[in-house]
């Protein structure tokens, strides 16, 4: 269904436009890198979290606790997390990123953004005006949306 809104509709294909390709280069680079979407996805909590447990990670990726620490167990192998004691609880696991796995996360980021690169080069010095005064605006509205 389209939006009767030319705004809207227009909001609407250019982030399918985006997230197609955002998505697409991501992918590539999880084949790339061996890690499943569900992986990165893990890594990207952790980074936001600072220090996550593994109960808040499955239920930030709607996965069982079990699950959750299986996906764990083959991050820490690949040297991208570190697993230790709660100091407060011992019975509770801390989860963080180690340095190659803040590598790895920016280079997810990187190869999702990419393309970007590639939009702006295309782009006359005019139009490149116009979309970053658009972008702007867009930023600006859209954290006043999140602040009411």
């Amino acid at each position: 269904m389209r939006p009767a809104d030319p705004v809207t509709a227009a909001l609407h294909e250019w982030i399918a436009v985006f997230m197609r390709r955002s998505t697409r280069n991501l992918l590539l680079y999880a084949k790339e890198s061996g890690l499943s979407m569900s992986q990165i996805g893990a890594l990207l909590h952790v980074h936001h979290a600072g220090i996550s447990g593994v109960s808040d990670l499955g239920c930030d990726l709607g996965i069982t606790t079990a699950a959750a620490s299986q996906m764990l167990d083959r991050l820490v192998q690949h040297g991208l997390v570190l697993r230790s004691e709660d100091p407060h609880d011992r019975r509770a696991k801390q989860i963080a990123l180690t340095a190659k796995g803040h590598q790895v996360l920016l280079g997810s980021i990187r190869a999702r953004q990419s393309w970007l690169d590639d939009l702006a080069a295309v782009l006359t010095p005019e139009e490149q005006e116009q979309v970053v005064a658009a972008l702007r605006t867009l930023i600006e509205r859209a954290n006043q949306l999140q602040q009411t």
